[in-house]
Parts: structure tokens; C-alpha cells; sequence
């Protein structure tokens, strides 16, 4: 792996404990944390901005994140208990959330250039750690490509309009914002999914896109309107599915960079067209497929992809 990362992932690395009917089991989880190992299976040299403990659960998710290739970034390892998320899942297998979380960045200075820097979840909401998060999106270099997904946690949020202004502050930030049906319906009540994608098209990214879970998901320039359907498959559980699709779309992004594609050209939209926006929503949804079906955040790695 690369010593100097060319995508650096900001946000929470947890314990997931999972109870369904036949007991409970633990597994390192937190949606960065998942984004950033879902990017490091796909190839890239990555580092993990985040807060873990110094307990025996944290010394696993140390060990979760580099055995995936990913490493952690310096001062992210700190002297408390492991935070923690209690994920209970019904007959479908989709999950509802307990948290018990510590959230700061206060040990992290500045960050390395990189071509992509992303943030999301809980990272972005929980006191202090959301003011060093913003903080450091808005040191990115003027090259680099920011990336948001809420995430929403409903659980640990306070009011929908305290929430809604730092999703539209950090969209305001990013050159892509991607988040659930769930997510959309939670911000915005009423609103239909074109008018979400609509409002947040209009603080500023290039684009938008919202996933439907096994229905696909919608990705939204200025320009361009796509539909991408969904890829189906017997889902074992829903976790880390949305992460699946967020570190797909990341790996797009650093594949366009690679190619040449000059970072203005992400920014403003027009290395987006229709075709590309095609060919990174099958890419997204064929990753977020594998995800589900198997158990736990487990995404693929590159060689278990068709070229799409």
C-alpha cells in the first residue's frame, strides 16, 4: 500500500453489536470507517481520520482497518472505552440504532493533500467533534474533492432544523452529497425526492444522489437526471449498504482523477454526464448488492466486480 494516502475518510469507528432472535455478536462498524475499508478493498491507499479507544474492542477495530488495507491516521487513538452501536434488526434484516459515543478530534492538526476527502454520519453532527470536522473540510486543498453523506441517526439528533442547516452547511462544502430515501424523507417531511435533490443541487454540489435501498437510487446534476435500478439479490441484512455505495462512488471519482479528469471538471459538473453518471450508479448498486448479501458491513473487493 501507498505510505501517502491519495483518499483520506473523516468520521467514527465503532463497535456494532448486533442482537436478532439468535443472540448477539460484535463487529467493528461506524459508516466512515466501513466507507474507508469498502475503498481500501477497492484499491486505494487510504487513512481513516477518527477516535477509537484503547480497550480490547478498539485494538480490534485497529486491527478490523488495517487488515483491510486501510491505515489509520496519526492521533486518532485515544485513552477511553471504545465508543459503541447497538444495531437490533427485525425479520427483514434491517437494523435500528443505540448509541454510546465519544466524538472529538481534538489530537488532529491539519491533513495531507489528498484527491478525495470524505465525511459523514454521526461525525458530522455530534459535539465537538462536527466543529473539527467542518474545520477540516474547510482546509481541503483547493484540488480536492469533498464528499458528504449524512447518514442520518435520528436517535442522535436534535431537532430536524438543527440537523437540516448542518446538512445544507457541509452540502454547501462538497462537490458530491449522497444520502437515503430515509435520510430525505427525514430532513425534508414533504418534500418529494426530485425537490430534495432540487434544493440540494442548488447550495452548490455537482451532485446529488439518493438511494432507495433495493429500488436503486437517483443521481442528480444541474444537467442530468438518472435513474439506476436496483440489483436484486436475497439480502442477508442491510448493514453497510449505503457505505458500499458511497465508497463505489468514491472510487469513480478517484478513478476519473487518475485518468486525468482535472478535479474543476468533478467540481463544475462537466466530466459528468449522463453516461458517466450510468456507469457510476451500476458500479454503486452492484457494490451495495454484494453488501447486502451477505451479513455485517462486509463489501467487496475489486475482483468480485464485472466490469460495469
Amino acid at each position: 500500500m501507498k505510505t501517502t494516502p491519495e483518499i483520506i475518510v473523516i468520521g467514527e469507528a465503532l463497535t456494532d453489536i448486533v442482537e436478532t432472535d439468535d443472540g448477539a455478536a460484535e463487529y467493528a462498524g461506524g459508516s466512515p470507517m466501513n466507507v474507508a475499508i469498502g475503498l481500501a478493498r477497492l484499491g486505494h491507499a487510504v487513512a481513516l481520520v477518527t477516535r477509537i479507544g484503547s480497550d480490547a474492542r478498539g485494538a480490534e477495530i485497529a486491527c478490523h482497518v488495517e487488515e483491510s488495507g486501510a491505515r489509520i491516521f496519526a492521533g486518532s487513538m485515544v485513552d477511553e472505552p471504545q465508543s459503541t452501536a447497538k444495531a437490533v434488526l427485525d425479520a427483514t434484516g434491517a437494523a435500528t440504532y443505540q448509541f454510546d459515543i465519544r466524538w472529538s478530534l481534538d489530537s488532529i492538526g491539519t491533513l495531507p493533500e489528498v484527491g478525495v476527502l470524505h465525511t459523514g454520519s454521526i461525525a458530522a453532527f455530534l459535539a465537538p467533534g462536527a466543529a473539527d470536522v467542518r474545520r477540516l473540510l474547510s482546509e481541503a486543498g483547493e484540488d480536492a474533492i469533498v464528499t458528504f453523506d449524512p447518514n442520518i441517526r435520528p436517535s442522535l439528533l436534535g431537532s430536524v432544523e438543527a440537523a437540516r442547516r448542518v446538512v445544507e452547511d457541509l452540502a454547501g462544502l462538497a462537490t458530491i452529497v449522497k444520502l437515503s430515501d430515509e435520510d430525505a424523507e427525514w430532513l425534508y417531511g414533504e418534500l418529494t425526492l426530485d425537490q430534495v435533490l432540487d434544493r440540494l443541487l442548488d447550495l452548490g454540489p455537482a451532485l446529488v444522489i439518493i438511494t432507495r435501498g433495493g429500488d436503486g437510487a437517483i443521481l442528480a446534476t444541474a444537467t442530468d437526471r438518472v435513474s439506476e435500478p436496483g440489483v436484486r439479490v436475497t439480502v442477508a441484512d442491510t448493514i453497510g449498504a449505503g457505505d458500499s455505495f458511497m465508497s463505489a462512488v468514491i472510487h469513480r471519482l478517484a478513478e476519473l482523477l487518475a485518468d486525468g479528469v482535472a478535479p474543476s471538471a468533478i467540481r463544475d459538473g462537466s466530466a459528468l454526464d449522463r453516461a458517466e453518471l450510468e456507469r457510476l450508479g451500476a458500479f454503486a448498486a452492484a457494490c451495495a448488492a454484494i453488501t447486502v448479501s451477505r451479513t455485517g458491513a462486509n463489501p467487496p473487493v475489486l475482483a468480485e466486480l464485472r466490469p460495469v
